[in-house]
């Protein structure tokens, strides 16, 4: 009973839309009909501007961050890291599929990190060169979010973490290339968007 009340808190947590809260609270518009209508960071950074992408980019790292800690912390010492890792899918199924906003959401890869600091903190630095290296030379932030999520499979492997977390790594890699599915049809066909920089001042008119 104890694990089912810590899945169902954890899809609630992961469900709280932060990009759709703070573009609404602070610039009074509804990120879903500007962009590309996601409410990921990657689109708030897109439409007004990278302080506000970093702040939701931050929200939604704890957002997988927290339900595991908080998970690990009040249930018993002894709970199989299964059960842990479940409580973090959770948490990213929250994001892209929240109850808040009908069963829509973002495409869980900020969620994604949150998840892998709490359990896999040496695969999240490999995640994280990854993701940097490809934002700087392709500007497609879409194509960095999956190859870093892919590499993490193998970071598992190679860390010797054991097949659960080889397991859970492969089963976020899937889950990242599945909510990018539109994202790689557009880089197949060279029409996705590239992260401008510097940012367009136009933003700030909204």
């Amino acid at each position: 009973m104890k694990i089912i009340i810590f899945l169902l808190l954890s899809y609630l947590m992961g469900a709280i839309p932060s990009g759709y809260l703070v573009t609404n609270w602070l610039k009074k518009i509804d990120l879903r009909k500007f962009g590309s209508g996601n409410v990921g960071a990657t689109n708030v950074t897109r439409v007004i501007g990278i302080k506000y992408g970093l702040l939701v980019a931050g929200f939604d790292i704890l957002k997988g961050f927290l339900p595991v800690i908080i998970a690990r912390y009040f249930l018993s010492p002894d709970v199989s890291i299964c059960i842990i890792f479940l409580i973090g899918i959770t948490a990213i199924v929250g994001h892209s599929w929240s109850v808040f906003l009908k069963f829509s959401g973002g495409k869980g890869v900020a969620t994604t990190v949150g998840v892998i600091l709490a359990v896999f903190p040496q695969g999240l630095i490999i995640f994280i060169l990854i993701w940097i290296g490809l934002v700087l030379l392709t500007r497609y932030v879409s194509l960095a979010s999956i190859t870093a999520t892919v590499s993490l499979p193998f970071a598992a492997y190679f860390f010797h973490r054991g097949q659960f977390y080889i397991f859970f790594c492969l089963l976020l890699a899937i889950f990242v290339i599945t909510t990018h599915r539109s994202n790689i049809r557009r880089l197949l066909t060279g029409r996705e968007n590239k992260m401008n920089w510097p940012p367009d001042k136009r933003r700030n008119e909204l």
